[in-house]
């Protein structure tokens, strides 16, 4: 068998690899265990959030699928952080499991030049430093000119129960060993990490009278640009609060916890910490915000968002009847923590290929990130560029300042990670310009030149730009005198100068729906490109200042370091500055800058030798 690009792996990244390789018109063929657990969301029921969120919409931006099955499979829609500024509002989702997997698996098999199929990666082929194929369970070797691995949590995967530990990708799912022996073989700096879910409760066992009540928005926003109406009923959701008895228990049984025997070496997540981590790092806390989330419509199923735990099964059943609300819960499935092996991402290129092998790709929790959003992104990226090395074209390369997949795999690749990876708004230098509601604006016109949209999408993006387009035009270009401004009402200083809409619009204490009055024209435009103009004033005093800095930024991204060059010829370099660029061979100046310890003195002197270089056109 014979094919253009393999994705290992129908998780969240190996379906948004498998879908935008294929839409980027290579021949793909997706490689799972079981076909029907392709979308599983294995932890949380929920998509989006701070900085997640913004990621969703760009993989929507780009023709994604996660945006789409969320809003086919969402059953509470809120805009986190709705009463602060747009650059840090963050949609976010509740999913039915079952309709956001059938979501998934219904988008995937109506994509063109995409395969699915039913099978154990145990091996990589290659020769020299050249993948050339996949051989799976069995010895059968499929060819092909580009593998990109998204293994999620299941290379020599551990569960941690207490004391029992046995193999797992996933509850009730073999790991990947023989792939994770393949990866050793490569030669990659590979090491350990841990996550961790909560028990499943029955919603029908809790006291929701003691819980806080959480509704979601009245009107639900969909994550995709090209969804029109968000058709399931929409559900609430309830919090509850750990108690004084609860970290008592939880301090009383800490020698039992896997993560505190010895039997856990990988790192977990600082910002989704069990339980236990919680108790014990957070220690002048007297009670921790846990969120019952439903797990569906049709399912009495819940997900106690805040509470992942590695303990034995006693000592959950004793702290989880301690919480106000769950003293009758009824216990589903138990806890765990899960440890796993991932690739240290510095050996990553900007493009996600394995810069020690031509045609290999690594996507998602492989490469030390944690979150559905991380790996879809990641996974977007990594089948894009299989894609075009399989087609033999350039690499398409996401920088800082256009979005936060950008700031992700800069962040991935510059740093490297000590623990699992989380996307948050304040990672992001120019938070201004990369918000989530803008998105296709920023990414769209990308995925229409590299051809990866359908008519479908490219025709709405179209038709919303130029209503936009034409309502920026009317707002700038319609005035007002000071004098005009005072007849209507307005907070304008009597300085002579005439202001536009946008002006107007940004005045303390001026609402659209006032400006509207004026200018009854502005309630034409849809909701969408009202919004915008209301961004563009609230903004509007600080966008060209952002602009300068991303002009700057973009001058230290286009000097280019030579891909092999030899950092040993640049003199005034410590043996440890050398080693650390030798380590993560950085493909800018910009860059360059942005590793740990590299000093600007350090910077200075490889700007003089590169500009020096090209200069003289030495290789």
């Amino acid at each position: 068998m014979q094919t253009d690009v393999i994705v290992i792996g129908g998780g969240h990244a190996g379906v948004e690899a498998a879908s935008a390789s294929a839409r980027a018109g290579a021949k793909t063929i997706l490689i799972t265990h079981n076909k029907n657990t392709i979308g599983e969301m294995s932890c949380n029921p929920a998509i989006g959030g701070l900085g997640k969120g913004h990621l969703v919409r760009e993989i929507d931006a780009l023709g994604g699928v996660m945006g789409l099955a969320t809003d086919m499979g969402g059953i509470q829609f809120r805009i986190l952080n709705a009463s602060k500024g747009p650059a840090v509002r963050g949609p976010r989702a509740q999913a039915d499991r079952k309709l956001f997997r059938a979501a998934v698996q219904k988008i995937v098999s109506e994509i063109e030049n995409l395969t699915v199929l039913e099978a154990s990666a145990e091996k990589l082929i290659h020769k020299d430093n050249k993948i050339t194929g996949v051989e799976i369970a069995g010895g059968e070797i499929i060819s092909c000119a580009a593998v990109v691995i998204t293994a999620g949590t299941f290379l020599n995967g551990v569960i941690h129960l207490g004391q029992k530990t046995w193999p797992a990708g996933r509850i009730d799912e073999q790991p990947s060993i023989g792939l994770a022996n393949s990866l050793y073989s490569l030669g990659l700096r590979m090491g350990r990490l841990k996550t961790g879910t909560p028990a499943r409760l029955n919603g029908e066992t809790i006291d929701y009278s003691v819980c806080d009540f959480q509704p979601g928005d009245d009107n639900p926003k969909p994550f995709s640009f090209i969804t029109k109406e968000i058709k399931n009923p929409q559900v609430p959701c309830h919090i509850t609060w750990t108690s004084e008895k609860t970290h008592q228990i939880i301090r009383d049984n800490l020698h039992l916890a896997a993560i505190n025997t010895g039997a856990i070496k990988g790192r977990g997540p600082r910002y989704c910490p069990s339980i236990e981590d919680k108790i014990t790092r957070f220690a002048d806390k007297d009670r921790h915000q846990i969120f019952i989330e439903p797990e569906g419509l049709d399912t009495n199923w819940v997900y106690p968002n805040g509470i992942s735990t590695s303990f034995p099964e006693e000592v959950q059943d004793a702290f989880l009847r301690s919480i106000p609300g769950f003293e009758n819960v009824e216990i589903f499935r138990w806890a765990y923590a899960i440890e796993y092996d991932f690739v240290d991402p510095t050996e990553l290129g900007f493009d996600l290929a394995v810069r020690k092998y031509n045609g290999l790709y690594l996507a998602g929790q492989i490469n030390g990130t944690t979150g559905y959003e991380e790996a879809g992104a990641q996974g977007l990226v990594a089948g894009l560029n299989a894609a075009r090395f399989a087609g033999g074209q350039d690499n398409v390369i996401f920088s800082r300042a256009n979005s936060y997949i950008g700031v992700m795999i800069d962040d991935l690749v510059t740093k490297g990670v000590s623990e699992p990876y989380r996307m948050f708004t304040s990672r992001a230098e120019y938070r201004l310009t990369l918000r989530s509601d803008n998105a296709d604006q920023r990414l769209t016109p990308l995925g229409i030149e590299l051809g990866i949209l359908s008519k479908e999408r490219v025709d709405a993006f179209n038709n919303k730009m130029a209503e936009i387009n034409a309502a920026r035009e009317f707002v700038q270009n319609t005035l007002t005198t000071p004098a005009q401004g005072v007849k209507l009402g307005l907070p304008v200083k009597q300085d002579g100068r005439k202001r536009n809409i946008t002006e107007l619009l940004a005045l303390k204490g001026v609402e659209f729906e006032t400006i509207a009055d004026i200018y009854p024209q502005l309630r034409e435009y849809t909701p969408e490109t009202r919004e915008q103009l209301e961004i563009d004033a609230i903004y509007s005093g600080y966008m060209a200042r952002q602009e300068n800095d991303i002009a700057a930024f973009n001058r230290d991204e286009n000097l280019l370091i030579p891909k092999n060059f030899d950092y040993a010829k640049v003199g005034g370099f410590s043996i440890e500055i050398r080693d650390r660029l030798e380590k993560i061979r950085p493909a800018t100046i910009g860059q360059a800058a942005r590793i740990e310890g590299i000093t600007p003195s350090a910077i200075t002197a490889l700007l003089a030798y590169v500009k020096r270089r090209d200069n003289k056109n030495v290789a």
